[in-house]
């Protein structure tokens, strides 16, 4: 039988987002994931990119329990267009989209990134680079032919194949490209813990960074799915940074999210750093000329005055990499990206010394650790002083859980009612007691709401899961962390 996509995405729940399809486990059916598979490897033959001859896939995925067997629909989906399959196995999400940008083949990594793990996704990758937004309605307008034959009522597979045999290629080329670009004493003298958790990356972590000459301690790795999310970390995360570093062992934590394409790094302090903090560290240690990033992150881009030129975009890797792409069409030499979640994207190739990093166009965790630790060694500073060596202006944010978008979409309308005056004395009324006067708007994403005393809230629904998320930018961390508590305690009230 033939199904169209929308009518899926529309039936089973597992719609598209900024960062692929997402959706509960238990609605992420064989037949669902089978079929968002065919869609979008049907799309990418529609403008051109495959031509089913025998061509490669590139299937990655996270530790989530559910992965496994999203994996093996959209290996299965592959192979019955005709293409071949190859199953990368357990890797980061850049490792899979490094892989196929290498080999000119697509490659769809099933992840939920850092959501719990009673929900999964698929994350996909053109030939070409990361899906963008003008990509989503030509994948969602797809036609596809089931043969129902292949599943249950349940919408499971009704027979069993044997798994894939798993390639290893993928994650040793990934570990390969910082070993080969970087001297191998790079790090040497500087102490690390890796905090592993339950992240696809935490084991090529290590060997990245011991293969550098750090001396590395693995920590806190867990066998059960735990999701870290790097713009709302959990207070027990904290907790366990603080503990790690009171023993003195360690010049700087890092680790990643659960698909480490999401970087956390510490100070020696214990002390994570900020997303956006991070990306405009790695960007200066890259010696980047054009600085992509989106409307939510710290304007301490702009005010260290250490970029030629800033972009400023909607959230969401896409907008991102839509931007870099204009940049290095202008003429831009070294263009990068960075969002609040600490991903970090790379435009351009950068060599040095006879030696090239080849540009990655999507979000990284391991450039952002190696960018920061480099460039601490080079200037002979702790990671806390090189933060400390940004302008004065610190962000903070956290999330409402289980906030329906349409409640979202209905708090926003609020504060959206065409006359200017009027917006800003309903925002008043609910966050005047905390930030005072409203100065300016900006709905570029969401709603960005600048008051008189420059401190910052910024509202705006989750683009793959049903949270509200807050953004602040304050003088002081402690500032920033209360206006975002504030903020949500207001709304949700």
């Amino acid at each position: 039988m033939k199904i169209s996509i929308s009518e899926l995405m529309a039936r089973s729940g597992v719609a598209f987002g900024t960062s692929g399809a997402r959706g509960l486990a238990t609605a992420m059916t064989d037949r669902v994931c089978y079929a968002y598979t065919k869609g979008f490897l049907q799309y990418l033959e529609g403008i051109g990119e495959l031509k089913r001859a025998g061509e490669r896939v590139a299937v990655g995925g996270d530790f989530r329990p559910s992965s496994d067997r999203v994996m093996e629909a959209v290996c299965r989906a592959a192979e019955d267009m005709g293409y071949s399959a190859v199953n990368c196995g357990k890797v980061p999400s850049p490792a899979a989209a490094l892989f196929g940008l290498e080999n000119k083949i697509p490659a769809i990594m099933v992840t939920g990134s850092h959501i719990p793990d009673d929900r999964n996704g698929i994350k996909f990758n053109k030939v070409t680079g990361e899906v963008l937004k003008e990509d989503e309605k030509g994948m969602s307008s797809q036609v596809v032919e089931l043969n129902d034959a292949l599943f249950g009522a349940d919408g499971y597979f009704a027979k069993a194949k044997a798994p894939h045999e798993i390639s290893p290629v993928a994650g040793e080329n990934y570990a390969m490209r910082y070993l080969n670009f970087f001297a191998h004493d790079a790090l040497k003298g500087i102490r690390v813990g890796v905090y592993q958790h339950s992240a696809v990356g935490r084991d090529v972590l290590v060997k990245i960074l011991s293969h550098l000459g750090a001396e590395v301690a693995p920590l806190g790795r867990s066998e059960k799915f735990i999701p870290v999310d790097t713009e709302a970390i959990r207070p027990e995360d904290v907790q366990m940074a603080a503990a790690w570093a009171k023993t003195g062992k360690y010049d700087a934590l890092v680790s990643a999210d659960g698909d480490s394409d999401r970087p956390l790094i510490s100070d020696e302090r214990g002390h994570w750093l900020r997303g956006d903090v991070a990306g405009i560290l790695c960007a200066k240690y890259l010696g980047a000329d054009s600085v992509s990033t989106p409307v939510s992150c710290n304007t301490a881009v702009e005010k260290c005055g250490w970029f030629k030129e800033i972009r400023r975009t909607r959230i969401g890797s896409p907008f991102v990499i839509a931007s870099m792409l204009q940049a290095t069409a202008a003429g831009a030499k070294r263009v990068v990206g960075y969002e609040a979640n600490g991903g970090f994207l790379l435009n351009s190739e950068i060599e040095t010394g006879g030696k090239k990093l080849r540009a990655l166009p999507t979000r990284d965790a391991v450039i952002v650790m190696l960018g920061i630790l480099l460039l601490a060694k080079a200037q002979g500073k702790t990671v806390s002083q090189l933060a400390a060596s940004l302008p004065a202006r610190f962000t903070a944010s956290d999330r409402l859980k289980n906030f329906a978008t349409e409640k979202s979409g209905a708090m926003l309308a609020k504060f959206n009612s065409g006359n200017a005056t009027a917006d800003k004395t309903a925002i008043e009324v609910i966050f005047g007691s905390i930030c005072g006067r409203v100065a300016s708007l900006n709905r570029t994403d969401g709603l960005r709401i600048v008051f008189t005393n420059e401190e910052v809230i910024h509202l705006r629904p989750s683009g793959n899961a049903p949270e509200f998320r807050c953004y602040a930018e304050a003088a002081t961390e402690a500032r920033a962390r209360e206006i975002t508590a504030a903020a949500l305690a207001g709304i949700a009230g």
